[in-house]
């Protein structure tokens, strides 16, 4: 006889703009997760990712390229009216206004009774796996991110980052303590709706090592998943609730939640797919039959892609080649031997600006970045 144990939602990215803004100031919950609650109140445990720092008052950007986001602290009123109990934090913004923004997030999280992982004031904070008694069984959640600038080290706050070896210590460690593992990881290539060959390796690695479940968001849309030894692994999930006026009407406001149903002897889940920041503010969740029917032909055919290794990496050669050039202009010398050999001695300035040294960095540190620099020089 299987033995019920708990209902767990996890969804992807929050970040509170513009019209979702201005409900929020507003107080108006209702018209942005109206729906969304309806689901939530009835899970056991319900988790979100807060794409943004909560920021009080003035406070300056950390140096990096790409834009710098933060939220304000009612975001967690938000996030509280839609049933979430958790943030998870490790994500290429979390540090963007440096200790005091990744400070205030925890503080905040932590009075309003928010828990948090993934993210911390220094790197042992971060990667602290965290257990939860949920239905009278311990679940351990782990939550990293691809490295960029948001990580932590042992001097400044920040996420974690993923690193599949202290990932594998850190489940393995969990597995002991706990009935369930749940592995929730932020990257992947943004706009791009399947994983690279990279991520299925890795995130079949972390169900190797003990893992539960696989969740991934960051692409900022949504991709397909696979069953690997009975486990789901998600490779990406979409925004949860990020609007962006010149974004509407793509690929960014579709998306899904995962629920996943925990027993003694197995784990089942289901897809909550919805529409989110396009003609309506809020998260819409898709009920009709039509909606349903055609969102899942989409996740089967990516399944049907993400199943078969050759075609996986056929895509992801495509898609590489449409920015073969920008990445290569990173690297780009217009230069030769001789003048090489002057710069070298001390003879020529460098002319590396630092916004090119940040860009250069973030290409190199990034995995989902380092793959396409590597492939454009490759194959120039």
């Amino acid at each position: 006889m299987i033995k019920y144990m708990a209902k767990i939602i996890i969804a992807g990215d929050f970040c509170p703009r513009e019209r979702v803004q201005q409900l929020i100031d507003a107080k108006d919950y209702a018209k942005i997760f109206g729906d969304v609650k309806k689901y939530t109140a009835n899970a056991d445990y319900s988790i979100v990712n807060l794409e943004a720092p909560i920021v009080i008052g003035p406070a300056k950007p950390i140096e990096k390229c790409g834009p710098s986001l933060k939220a304000k602290p009612n975001a967690i009123d938000a996030m509280k009216y839609a049933g979430f109990n958790m943030a998870t934090l490790a994500n290429n913004h979390f540090r963007d206004y440096g200790d005091a923004g990744v400070a205030q997030t925890l503080t905040v999280c932590e009075e309003a009774g928010i828990d948090t992982v993934g993210g911390g004031n220094n790197i042992d904070e971060a990667s602290r796996t965290l257990y939860k008694n949920i239905v009278g069984e311990a679940i351990a959640f782990i939550n990293c991110c691809e490295n960029e600038f948001s990580i932590a080290t042992e001097a400044n706050g920040g996420a974690n980052p993923i690193n599949a070896i202290k990932q594998f210590y850190a489940i393995k460690t969990a597995k002991e303590k706990a009935k369930w593992v749940i592995v929730i990881v932020h990257g992947g290539h943004e706009h791009y709706p399947l994983p690279s060959i990279r991520m299925k390796e890795t995130y079949r690695f972390f169900i190797d090592a003990g893992a539960d479940a696989v969740i991934n968001h960051h692409q900022h849309c949504y991709t397909g998943y696979e069953v690997y030894k009975s486990k789901p692994i998600f490779y990406g999930i979409g925004n949860f609730c990020f609007d962006i006026k010149r974004m509407r009407n793509s690929i960014w406001n579709i998306g899904y939640m995962v629920e996943l149903e925990l027993n003694d002897k197995n784990i089942s889940f289901k897809t909550i797919p919805y529409v989110q920041a396009d003609k309506e503010a809020g998260v819409i969740i898709q009920e009709e039959p039509q909606q349903i029917e055609a969102f899942e032909k989409n996740i089967k055919e990516l399944n049907a892609i993400i199943a078969d290794d050759k075609t996986l990496q056929q895509k992801h050669k495509e898609f590489m080649e449409k920015t073969k050039k920008y990445f290569l202009s990173m690297v780009e010398p217009y230069s030769n031997r001789y003048l090489r050999a002057l710069y070298i001695r001390g003879f020529l300035p460098s002319k590396m600006s630092s916004k090119r040294r940040l860009e250069l960095l973030n290409h190199i540190e990034c995995e989902a970045h380092l793959e396409r620099l590597i492939y454009a020089i490759k194959n120039k």
